[in-house]
């Protein structure tokens, strides 16, 4: 029998920018006892890499378009937000009852372009998604590879919501060093059936199974470890294969 764990990562700073993640998880992860071990899948939510990468703004400090007002004013929301959001969108997919939905210029769907404002330190400022979730996945790697001399994969992970059900769950926005999804096509099932659609989004799956120790209220762990799930390993893998085509989507 296979026992897989989910290691949350304790003890780390309140992460600023400039801040060395990759080795900052590698002494967090030893203080605790549990050092990085080949194999490993380091799962990281996307706020304190943005906030390591300076990808943090003040609304204060911006002005908001005509456009950006007009939607505030409709929506009772902040102008200042609105204006960051849009300017953080390729497109906008839907809005209504103070929602915006919009496509990011990653290619990304979800709610306010992924502008976050929980766990930011100061009571105005948000962060963006990091410009390239996928480098900032290889970095981490390659940087706990240099402190460790492990090698394992990285997931930049983000709270999504999903269009037909309640609730949020996490899923991955950057990737490294692993297959982001399993093609099952081919396989057979327990009645000897042919699978010919089956592909799963391993590494959606692997980002919700670590929010389960992941705290993204007071508990303020960012980080969590997954081991002993085998997985299939990628040097060049990337999180837009997990976007699914507009011509093919059947919810837009």
């Amino acid at each position: 029998m296979r026992i897989i764990q989910i290691i949350p990562v304790t003890g780390l700073p309140i992460i600023k920018s400039g801040d060395d993640l990759g080795l900052l998880i590698c002494e967090a992860a030893a203080r605790q006892g549990t050092p990085i071990e080949d194999g490993d899948i380091v799962v990281v939510t996307h706020v304190v890499v943005s906030r390591a990468e300076g990808r943090v703004v003040c609304l204060d400090d911006i002005i908001p378009s005509e456009f950006a007002k007009t939607i505030a004013k409709e929506f009772n929301r902040d102008p200042a937000l609105v204006e960051v959001v849009l300017r953080e969108s390729k497109s906008i997919v839907r809005m209504g009852d103070g929602h915006i939905i919009s496509e990011t210029k990653h290619g990304f769907i979800c709610a306010n372009a992924g502008v976050d404002k929980s766990n930011v330190p100061g009571e105005r400022n948000v962060a963006l998604l990091p410009e390239d979730p996928d480098l900032s996945a290889r970095r981490i790697r390659q940087r706990i590879r240099e402190v460790s001399g492990k090698d394992v994969a990285v997931l930049i992970s983000d709270t999504h919501g999903r269009p037909l059900r309640n609730g949020e769950i996490n899923v991955a926005i950057g990737v490294s060093g692993i297959k982001p999804i399993r093609d099952r096509r081919g396989e057979k099932d327990l009645f000897g059936y042919t699978l010919k659609v089956k592909q799963t989004a391993i590494a959606d799956e692997l980002s919700s199974a670590a929010e389960l120790v992941i705290g993204q209220a007071d508990e303020g762990i960012p980080v969590a470890i997954i081991r002993g799930y085998p997985y299939e390993k990628s040097e060049d893998a990337t999180a837009r294969e997990l976007i699914r085509l507009r011509e093919k989507d059947l919810f837009i």
